[in-house]
């Protein structure tokens, strides 16, 4: 039962329920409004044809004798142009896709059956013997009008969950060059744009002024708003909540974060799932065996018994006696197998599941992933950015010949040229570092290795160890680094019993302490794991290239099934290669690889990550591992409600027609297996929506 607006004339919307989504606004308030206007009009006719309906079968009652409300004596042909009022005000649109069918070569659609069943039911009447089926006619184009009501309301339904994700979309960009609202579609790279409060983050960029929250609820699916300052970077479709920022761009809009989720939203339906190819199929052979098996139902049975009498002569009166009765089964035969119910409602049932993974900010780019995820038993995540937060903090100091202040202090001024996440580390627990006066000469990176460098510092509260002397000014040579160093340099270093990243400290070649280094577990990773195992996730594997210390306790924290560890990229897609039906969970960049070769990539998004995007087959838009098995669960659940519907319909359909082609079915009941499982399959369709 496609959708047959008078905006578009699509024959295979039966095969995938996903209409165009289109970029502009403008467009896109004009395809809704149409929408919304199609739906009403449809609604109006129907109501239309039933009043016309009920007139006309008074009429046919009055002019059989059974009524005196109206008194008028009408022939057949003139209660067939009665009745042919309602049918074509009802009707005409099926009956013009069912031509356009024929005429471009793909006649074997559902307006085609529906058209020659209710055709044939006005035509019976006329046969010798046969009684008339005007107002089933009707009836039956009327309920098709009917379904496709409903199919539209709950694609509707299925756009609204979609159009979250559209709100995001900015309408204008305030340019600081020229003071005025722009399309974000002109703003250039590098250009400074102001957003004040309430607004939509238009492009992404960087904040060079200012500080406030941002909503990034359409983008994660989290109410908790995130703070954001000078430097950090914002991305568009955040809404900013209080105060004004000035941000340089660092993307075109078509590059944007906004655009990009928008696209891989649009565009999920076109990747169709393993059940919609093949109901695609199944429906393209069906259509016209269906056609076929009819018209032999309608001929054989009546010549099978006009040829009983005498093999060699057809008694055409034995013939005509029957015929109209294995007619009107056989165009029950054709209502009711008409396969609207599985065509519209396993796809509806698809774009539904998406859309409601999008609203808790998981992106899956198509349906076929959704099978792929249903069926994952095995679960391999990377461990830095995945499991873990991939930024190193400080987790404890030990020091041995000096005291922890003195200790972090000199390590953070040996690392503050350096780019390395350890450096940065360092000197996020050492604030102070860049303003307490002390100066830095001679910084040497030694690969492998470590720093050193020589530090310049006053002998006070930090000097308790002999650094200064006599309350003067010295230098000191100090070297931060691992094991290596201590050896090469003659400090006697000592392991610590803290699983982490060891940095060493020594101090004119004497051994100071050492700093514990870790990458810290995500607060939800363990809830991850555990909801997998919940699910009936056999296998959870960890493949991290860090040390093999660190990755045990992070397996033993989370409770893995397995890990390894120091791989490198190609040793991770070694690891998989012997691994079936698993979903790889990665950040997206280094991890590019094995993405490629999962059954299923899940990408953390990292609030839109572009390489995240690119690279997976799930995108999760705020880095939570627990979303995982959301995602899983939400997978699994559309692919049952969409069994659902095919079991339900078919069961019904193949029940009456072999009541129908017995004679123990009615016209009524016809439609009922047809427009009321299509009603039934689109409202159950229409479940996969909430999650």
């Amino acid at each position: 039962m496609a959708h047959s607006h008078e905006h578009q004339h699509e024959h295979e919307h039966c095969e995938s329920c996903s209409h165009e989504h289109h970029h502009e606004h403008d467009h896109e308030g004009h395809e809704h409004h149409h929408h919304e206007h199609s739906l009403k009009k449809q609604l109006w006719l129907i109501i239309t044809t039933v009043i016309l309906l009920i007139i006309a079968v008074l009429i046919e009652r009055s002019s059989n004798g059974q009524c005196s409300m109206v008194n008028v004596q009408l022939s057949k042909w003139q209660l067939l142009l009665v009745y042919l009022v309602p049918y074509l005000i009802i009707g005409h649109e099926t009956l013009h896709e069912a031509w356009e069918g024929i005429m471009e070569g793909e006649a074997f659609n559902e307006h085609f059956l529906m058209s020659v069943a209710t055709i044939g039911a006005l035509c019976i009447g006329f046969l010798p013997g046969a009684e008339t089926e005007f107002p089933e006619a009707v009836f039956v184009m009327l309920f098709f009008q009917v379904g496709e009501l409903f199919e539209g309301y709950a694609e509707g339904k299925s756009r609204d969950s979609i159009a979250h994700l559209m709100d995001i979309r900015p309408d204008v960009a305030h340019v600081e060059r020229s003071q005025e609202d722009v399309s974000p579609e002109s703003v250039g790279v590098g250009e400074i744009i102001v957003i004040r409060p309430g607004e939509k983050v238009p492009l992404d960029g960087v904040i060079i002024e200012g500080s406030s929250a941002l909503n990034t609820v359409a983008l994660t699916g989290e109410s908790l708003p995130r703070d954001v300052n000078v430097g950090d970077e914002v991305i568009s479709g955040c809404v900013n909540l209080s105060g004004v920022l000035r941000v340089r761009t660092t993307k075109a809009f078509g590059e944007s974060t906004v655009s990009k989720i928008i696209s891989l939203v649009e565009n999920a339906g076109e990747r169709k799932s393993q059940s919609e190819t093949f109901i695609t199929r199944f429906a393209r052979i069906y259509t016209p065996i269906v056609v076929f098996a009819a018209l032999a139902l309608a001929i054989l049975p009546p010549l099978w018994l006009s040829l009983s009498f005498s093999p060699l002569t057809i008694h055409y009166s034995l013939f005509t006696l029957h015929f109209p009765t294995w007619l009107y089964r056989a165009l029950m035969f054709l209502v009711v197998s008409c396969p609207c119910a599985l065509v519209i409602s396993v796809p509806l049932t698809f774009f539904g599941g998406i859309g409601g993974a999008s609203r808790k900010g998981i992106l899956i780019k198509g349906a076929n992933y959704m099978d792929v995820l249903a069926k994952v038993d095995t679960v391999v995540f990377d461990k830095t950015g995945t499991l873990t937060h991939g930024q190193f903090a400080v987790e404890a100091v030990h020091p041995d010949s000096c005291d922890e202040h003195q200790l972090l202090h000199l390590a953070a001024h040996v690392e503050h040229f350096s780019t390395h996440p350890i450096g940065a580390a360092l000197r996020d627990a050492f604030p102070d570092e860049a303003t307490d006066g002390c100066q830095v000469s001679d910084v040497e990176e030694i690969a492998g290795h470590g720093i050193r460098a020589r530090v310049k510092m006053f002998n006070g509260p930090l000097g308790r160890r002999t650094l200064a002397t006599n309350g003067t000014q010295e230098w000191s040579m100090v070297n931060v680094g691992n094991t290596k160093m201590m050896d090469a340099i003659g400090a006697k270093w000592h392991d610590c019993h803290h699983v982490g990243t060891i940095i060493h400290v020594a101090i004119d070649g004497q051994y100071a302490g050492h700093i514990v280094i870790n990458d810290q577990i995500k607060s939800d990773s363990a809830e991850a794991i555990a909801q997998l195992q919940t699910l009936g996730v056999s296998k959870t594997v960890m493949l991290t290239g860090d040390r093999k210390e660190v990755a045990d306790h992070v397996a033993k924290a989370l409770n893995l099934s397995e890990y390894h560890a120091e791989l490198l990229p190609a040793d991770k897609v070694a690891q998989v290669e012997q691994l079936r039906n698993f979903a790889f969970v990665g950040d997206g960049i280094n991890d590019a690889p094995v993405l490629a070769r999962a059954d299923v990539g899940i990408a953390m998004g990292g609030l839109g990550s572009d390489a995240a995007i690119e690279a997976a087959d799930v995108v999760l838009m705020d880095d939570k591992p627990s979303k995982i098995a959301l995602a899983i669960r939400i997978a699994r659940r559309t692919l049952k409600i969409a069994r659902q519907n095919v079991s339900f319909a078919i069961g019904v359909k193949v029940a009456v027609l072999l009541l129908a082609t017995f004679g123990f079915a009615t016209m009524w009941l016809a439609v009922f297996a047809d427009v009321g499982v299509t009603v039934l399959a689109v409202l159950n369709a229409m479940r996969a929506l909430k999650v």
